[in-house]
C-alpha cells in the first residue's frame, strides 16, 4: 500500500476507534477473563512478518495465521477473536503481530474489531513495519528524521529498552552492510509526536542517530494510545539480518509480555573432530590431498600428516579457561596406536597429556580407526560409487565391523582411564547415514550395531539433513560444518584451498563455485599470507554467530588438525564469542550443551511441535494464573516472569531456569495432575477503561522518497560471503522425492555450509585414504572436512 493510502486508511480507523471503543467491556471490572496463549498472525506476504513468524515457529510458540492475500481467509471480527466459554470472557489471542498499523484498507471495521479487542483484554500489537507518522505516533521523517538504506547503521537500545523488553542487550544493535552493492536495509529515523492525545504516549526502545542532526530517532517504540499497546516497528527486516535476530527475543517478550509458550536461547557448541589422529594435508601445488580421493590414484600419502603435539594440547587447555568455553573432543584411540606404532615407542604423549587433563573437556566416541561404515566404495571410478555383489544389489560395510569400531574405541577409552559419553557416537565422515547420490538410504546394519552399544544420539551432517531422524532407536543430532577445513594446519593451507573451491576457473581456482546456484565466486583470489585472517575468520564468524543466534542447539565441527601448527580455529571462536559477548548482557550467556544434550532438546522439541501441530496442547492464562493441557508424556516448553512457582497437588515447586530476564524451559504435570499450572508473580492489572478516542492531526504526508521500500537485501536474503547458502535458495530437489540433484547439490552440502560439508575421506582403511580419484564437485566435499 502507498504512503498516502495508508495514513487515509489510518485516520479512518482511528475516527472509528474513537467512536467505538467509548464503552469498555462488560468484564472489565469484574473477574479476569481467560486469555488463550496463541498469537494471531495477519501476513501480507512480506518479510518482517515472515522473521516474526519464524521465531514464534523456532520458539514453539503457538501462532495462527491469517492471509491478507488469501479471498477465502475468515473476517477478523469480535466473534472471530472473543467469545464466552461456560460462562467466562475468552480471549483467543495473547498478541497480534500486524505487517503495520492498519492492513486493511478496505476494511475498517476489522481494524476496529482488533482495536477493541485488544484494549478490552489487555492484548498488544506489533506493527512488523511501517512508516513513520502520526498515526502511529512519531512525526514524519524529516525536519529531523531520516528515510532510505541503513545499511551499516549503529542502532542501539534506549534506557527504556534496555530495563524492558530488550535487557538481555548491552545496548549496541548493528544493522548489517554484507555488500556495499546492495541495499540490504531500509527504514525511518523519525522523532515522537510533541503533541500526541490525551493518555498517548511514545516511547523509543531501540534508536539510532539521524544523520547530519544532533537527534536520534526511533526504530523500535511503544505507542500507547487508545487503552493499548503497539511495538512499532519503522525498518524492514528478514529473519537472517543479525539487527533482527538480537531483537527478535525481545520483540515476542514484549507481545506476550512475558508470559508465552516456548522459549529462545543462544546455543554453540563445538566439536573437534579426529582427536588422537593425523589428519592428511592439503598441497598447495597440486591443489588436492595426498593420501585422499581428492588426489589421482598412485599420488603417496601425506609425507606430513597434521597431528596435534602436547603444547597445542597444553594451549588448548589454557585457551578453554581463558575464554570460559568448552569444546567437544571426538576421538579415535586407534590413532594415538598408529602413532605409536609409526614412532617405535610405547608412549603417546599428546594423549597422555589430554587424558590427564580430561575433566576440562566432553568426550565422544569417534570409532577406533575412522573406517568408512556405509557401503563398500568402489574408487576405481569417478566419482566413487557403491560396490554391487554379483547380483546387483549394494555391498554394505557389515553390522559386525560397524559394531566392532564402536566397542573398540570405547574399550581402548576404559583401558587409558577416559571418560566418554557411551550414548553418543559421531561415525568417520558420518557414514553409515545416506550419503546421495552414491546412498539413498542408510546402511541396514548401521541402525542394529547402534543399538548393540547403547548408542542413542549419533551426529549427521546438518549441511545434509538439517533435522534429527531416528536411525533405528537411536536418532541423529546434525552438525553444521565450519569453514576451516580438516586438511588444513596452516592460515596459508586453509587460504589456498579456500581460493582453490572459491575462485573461478579464470583466476586460477576449480571453478566449482561458476557451476553452481548455490554458490558464488570470489572477485579474485585471497591473499594466502592475510586472506584468513582477514576475510575468511570474519565471514566464518558471521555465519556461526547466525546460528548461534537463531536459538539452534546445533553444534558445529572443526578437526584436531585446526588446533595444531597455526592453529587456526582459535581466531574463529574468538571471533564468535567475542561479537557476541560485546552485544549480551550477561543475563544471557552461550549455552553450551553436550551432544546428549543437543539430541535431547530436539527430541523434546519435535514431541512438542507434534502436539501443537495436531491441536492437542490448550493453554491459557487467568490473571497470575497460566494453565497447559499436552498429551501424556510431552514436555511443556514455556517462557515466564522470573518468580513464577509450578503449582503441584500439594505445595508449589520451581520452574524452569533463568535466562535473558525470565524464567524458561520444560516442564511436565506434578504427581497426581494431568495438566502444567503455573502461578505467575503477580496478578497483571486489570484492563483500564477505554476513554473515547482522538484521530491523529491531519498532517500533509511527504512526497515518498525515491528508495524501495523493501530492498533487494531484505526481500532476497544477501549472503554474508560465498560460503554462506542459508541466505540463497534451496538446492534444486528431484520432484516428489526430497532428494538433492547430483550434481546441483554439491555445494550446498558441502562449501554450502562453509567448505567441509561432507566430511568426507572415502576408502579409509585405519584412517588412510585407499586412494581413488575424483571430479572437481566430489573434491569440494572431500578437501573441505573428513
Amino acid at each position: 500500500m502507498g504512503r498516502a493510502t495508508r495514513r487515509v486508511a489510518a485516520c479512518a480507523a482511528a475516527v472509528l476507534l474513537a467512536s467505538g471503543l467509548q464503552t469498555t467491556l462488560a468484564h472489565a471490572d469484574a473477574a479476569p477473563p481467560r486469555i488463550d496463549l496463541t498469537v494471531l498472525v495477519v501476513d501480507d506476504g512480506g518479510p518482517s512478518v515472515a522473521a516474526i513468524t519464524a521465531e514464534l515457529k523456532s520458539q514453539g510458540t503457538p501462532y495462527k495465521v491469517i492471509s491478507l492475500n488469501d479471498p477465502n481467509r475468515p473476517v477478523i471480527n469480535s466473534a472471530f477473536l472473543s467469545d464466552t466459554l461456560n460462562g467466562q470472557p475468552r480471549g483467543k489471542f495473547q498478541g497480534i503481530v500486524l505487517p503495520n498499523e492498519n492492513p486493511f484498507p478496505n476494511s475498517a471495521t476489522e481494524m476496529t474489531a482488533i482495536a477493541t479487542y485488544e484494549a478490552a483484554f489487555n492484548v498488544r500489537q506489533i506493527d512488523a513495519y511501517t512508516w513513520a507518522n502520526p498515526a502511529v505516533g512519531l512525526n514524519y521523517a524529516q525536519n529531523p528524521g531520516f528515510v532510505g538504506t541503513l545499511d551499516g547503521f549503529q542502532g542501539a537500545t534506549t534506557a527504556a529498552g534496555t530495563s524492558g523488553p530488550f535487557g538481555y542487550l548491552k545496548g549496541s544493535v548493528p544493522f548489517e552492510d554484507n555488500d556495499p552493492n546492495v541495499g540490504e536495509s531500509y527504514g525511518y529515523l523519525a522523532t515522537p509526536l510533541a503533541s500526541l492525545p490525551a493518555g498517548a504516549s511514545f516511547v523509543p526502545l531501540v534508536d539510532a542517530p539521524i544523520p547530519n542532526t544532533a537527534s536520534r530517532g526511533s526504530l523500535v517504540g511503544e505507542y500507547t494510545h487508545d487503552g493499548r499497546k503497539e511495538l512499532v516497528v519503522t525498518f524492514v527486516y528478514n529473519q537472517y539480518q543479525q539487527q533482527y535476530r538480537l531483537l527478535a527475543r525481545g520483540m515476542v517478550d514484549w507481545l506476550t509480555q512475558g508470559v508465552h509458550l516456548g522459549y529462545d536461547r543462544n546455543y554453540f557448541a563445538t566439536h573437534v573432530d579426529d582427536v588422537f589422529l593425523a589428519d592428511d594435508r592439503w598441497d598447495t601445488v597440486l591443489k588436492c590431498t595426498p593420501g585422499d580421493v581428492t588426489c589421482p590414484p598412485g599420488t603417496p600419502d601425506t609425507a606430513n600428516p597434521i597431528r596435534m603435539t602436547v603444547d597445542d594440547a597444553n594451549h588448548l587447555k589454557q585457551w578453554q579457561a581463558a575464554n570460559n568455553f568448552t569444546l567437544d573432543m571426538v576421538f579415535n584411540g586407534g590413532g594415538s596406536e598408529d602413532w605409536k606404532a609409526d614412532h617405535q615407542t610405547t608412549v603417546d604423549p599428546t594423549a597422555n597429556q589430554m587424558i590427564a587433563d580430561q575433566s576440562n573437556y566432553r568426550w565422544v566416541n569417534h570409532t577406533y580407526t575412522h573406517p568408512y561404515l556405509g557401503c563398500e566404495q568402489n574408487v576405481t571410478v569417478v566419482p566413487w560409487v557403491c560396490a554391487k555383489n554379483t547380483a546387483g544389489a549394494t555391498v554394505w560395510v557389515d553390522q559386525n565391523t560397524i559394531s566392532s569400531q564402536i566397542k573398540t574405541n570405547a574399550d581402548w577409552a576404559t583401558a587409558n582411564g577416559l571418560g566418554f559419553d557411551p550414548q553418543s557416537l559421531v561415525t568417520g565422515e558420518h557414514s553409515g547415514l545416506l550419503t546421495a547420490p552414491q546412498e539413498t538410504s542408510d546402511n541396514p546394519n548401521l541402525a542394529p550395531a547402534l543399538a548393540a552399544n547403547g548408542i542413542k544420539f549419533t551426529a549427521s551432517d546438518a549441511s545434509r539433513e538439517t533435522g534429527q531422524r531416528p536411525v533405528g532407536s537411536a536418532l541423529t543430532v546434525p552438525r553444521y560444518p565450519m569453514n576451516v577445513f580438516y586438511n588444513a594446519g596452516t592460515a596459508k593451507e586453509e587460504a589456498d584451498e579456500y581460493n582453490w573451491i572459491y575462485t573461478s576457473k579464470a583466476n586460477g581456482g576449480s571453478g566449482v563455485c561458476e557451476n553452481n546456484a548455490n554458490s558464488t565466486c570470489l572477485p579474485q583470489p585471497l591473499d594466502t599470507t592475510t586472506g584468513y585472517q582477514s576475510y575468511i575468520v570474519p565471514l566464518e564468524a558471521r555465519i556461526d554467530l547466525g546460528h548461534v543466534l537463531s536459538n539452534d542447539p546445533r553444534p558445529h565441527f572443526v578437526h584436531q588438525s585446526n588446533l595444531s601448527e597455526d592453529r587456526i580455529l582459535y581466531p574463529v571462536l574468538e571471533k564468535i564469542l567475542g561479537t557476541y559477548r560485546s552485544l549480551h548482557a550477561d543475563s544471557a550467556p552461550i549455552v553450551n550443551l553436550s551432544q546428549r544434550e543437543i539430541g535431547q532438546e530436539f527430541q523434546r522439541r519435535a514431541a512438542w511441535n507434534t502436539a501443537l501441530a495436531s491441536g492437542q496442547v490448550t493453554a491459557y492464562r487467568v490473571g497470575s494464573t497460566v494453565t497447559v493441557n499436552a498429551p501424556s508424556g510431552v514436555q511443556v516448553q514455556a517462557t515466564m516472569p522470573t518468580g513464577t512457582a509450578q503449582k503441584l497437588a500439594i505445595g508449589t515447586g520451581g520452574f524452569g531456569s533463568s535466562y535473558a530476564g525470565t524464567l524458561s524451559g520444560w516442564v511436565s504435570p506434578g504427581a497426581l495432575q494431568s495438566s502444567v499450572t503455573l502461578q505467575l508473580p503477580s496478578a497483571p492489572a486489570a484492563p483500564a477503561p477505554v476513554a473515547p478516542g482522538v484521530a491523529a492531526k491531519s498532517v500533509p504526508a511527504p512526497a515518498p522518497a525515491d528508495k524501495k521500500v523493501v530492498p533487494q537485501g531484505v526481500a532476497t536474503p544477501v549472503p554474508v560471503g560465498p560460503s554462506d547458502t542459508t541466505r540463497k535458495p534451496a538446492p534444486s530437489l528431484v520432484p516428489g522425492s526430497g532428494t538433492p540433484v547430483p550434481g546441483k547439490d554439491v555445494l550446498a552440502g558441502t562449501i554450502g555450509q562453509g567448505g567441509n560439508g561432507h566430511d568426507d575421506k572415502a576408502a579409509t582403511k585405519n584412517g588412510k585414504a585407499s586412494g581413488g580419484t575424483a571430479t572437481p564437485s566430489s573434491t569440494t566435499g572431500r578437501s573441505g572436512n573428513r
